[in-house]
């Protein structure tokens, strides 16, 4: 389960995305300081050539070399007046804590779909064990039928039977193998190691192991869950975006100033004498621009209204599976119990065939029947365990994570 939170690639990719929102926000949040830059050039030039007089028709040549540097610096800054930037940054950190909250919700995805995995392997195991004793208990019951058929005492058609019942078996044995193989496979992606290098060997499985579900869950649980929460915070940058469209409708007030030292040496660069400088201020507003600000808004306001319907159909979607959960938890109950019946039932109805064939009362078409309701009695069982123990993982995953509020107050998903 550990390797699941660190190797998981998906988990990954939302912990890359999570580091990309939160520089986002820095980027944002640097536009509320100035710009300063500074430049330097040096440069040497010179010019050349002739000038010819009256009195000295040869012409007079000359050339002439000088040097020039200069150092400057340049600062402009954007005043925050009408709060374009600070929405801007409101919205970035939204953006931010919702990528956490998709960490938390892909982490939590993987772990569940692990837990799923793992119990489902185990009960395969459960199942192969199941099915090498039924192959073990066929073989011998063939081996009575064909003791039978020796003596002249039974039929070549109950030796048939008895050999179809054991082949149907290890077919189904053989399927059970393929799928642990599977789920193994798929453990190993989510833990993220490659197939050929992740072995989960044979284990015990507690079926009968299923946390209580209290009777009553406080709503309050939803709380925790991430994508709620990533819903909820994208609302929150939707409605920040709001806030950087209309700002566009306002002028944008901007301050800048420079300072420049030019000279011909560099003794005399940083002379009092040699410095420049400028200060201004600078104002900007759009007269026109054929609607496109409105539409921005429009636009913005539409995606805030998108996120709140998303929002609202994310809430409805976790009471329905808390529900759900928690319907299938006492059903699952009550079908275990039954099942539990109707598998010690039909365990003793195959005996009882088994011993009734011996002494020939019945044909082995009986036996057949009892074996292959027992058989499939017994799978049901395993089956509805593993339902029982998988509902109680989904019910966790549905509350985002458990079902107390010992750890709520502390939740450190971003909301």
């Amino acid at each position: 389960m550990p390797r699941v939170e660190v190797s998981n690639q998906n988990v990954a990719a939302a912990r890359a995305a999570v580091s990309q929102s939160q520089a986002l926000v820095r980027e944002q949040r640097a536009a509320f300081f100035p710009t300063l830059g500074i430049d330097a050039t040096a440069t040497r030039a010179g010019v050349g050539g002739s000038v010819s007089t009256s009195s000295n028709p040869g012409g007079t040549s000359f050339s002439a070399t000088g040097n020039r540097f200069t150092v400057g610096l340049d600062a402009s800054w954007e005043a925050d007046v009408w709060g374009r930037i600070d929405a801007s940054v409101s919205a970035a950190q939204a953006s931010a804590q919702a990528s956490a909250a998709d960490l938390a919700n892909a982490t939590l995805s993987a772990q569940v779909a692990f837990v799923a995995d793992y119990l489902s392997l185990r009960e395969a195991d459960a199942e192969i064990a199941l099915l090498k004793a039924t192959i073990a208990g066929y073989e011998r019951a063939l081996q009575i039928t064909r003791n039978r058929y020796a003596a002249a005492i039974a039929q070549k058609s109950d030796v048939l039977q008895a050999q179809t019942t054991l082949a149907n078996a290890q077919a189904d044995l053989a399927g059970v193998v393929q799928t642990r193989a599977t789920l193994a496979h798929a453990m190993a992606v989510l833990a993220g190691q490659a197939p050929a290098t992740f072995e989960v060997p044979p284990g015990e499985w507690a079926s009968t192991v299923v946390p209580a579900v209290p009777v009553g869950l406080p709503s309050t649980l939803l709380q925790r869950r991430p994508d709620i929460a990533a819903a909820e915070r994208a609302v929150a940058a939707a409605n920040a975006d709001i806030g950087v469209a209309r700002s566009a409708w306002f002028p944008a007030l901007t301050l800048s100033g420079s300072l420049q030292q030019n000279a011909s040496s560099l003794t005399h660069l940083f002379d009092a004498s040699s410095m420049t400088w400028s200060f201004g201020l600078a104002i900007a507003e759009t007269i026109f621009d054929g609607g496109l600000r409105s539409a921005q808004v429009d636009a913005s306001r539409a995606a805030w209204e998108q996120a709140v319907a998303h929002y609202r159909a994310t809430v409805l979607t976790a009471f329905q599976a808390v529900e759900d959960q928690l319907s299938a938890a006492g059903t699952l109950e009550e079908q275990q119990a039954r099942r539990r019946e109707a598998s010690e039932a039909a365990d003793q109805t195959e005996q009882q065939m088994l011993n009734r064939y011996r002494e020939g009362i019945v044909g082995y078409t009986e036996v057949v029947t009892a074996q292959a309701s027992a058989l499939s009695a017994r799978r049901a069982l395993l089956q509805v365990s593993l339902q029982r123990q998988t509902a109680a993982v989904a019910m966790i995953s549905a509350l985002g994570g458990g079902w107390t509020t010992e750890r709520l107050a502390a939740d450190e998903t971003p909301r």
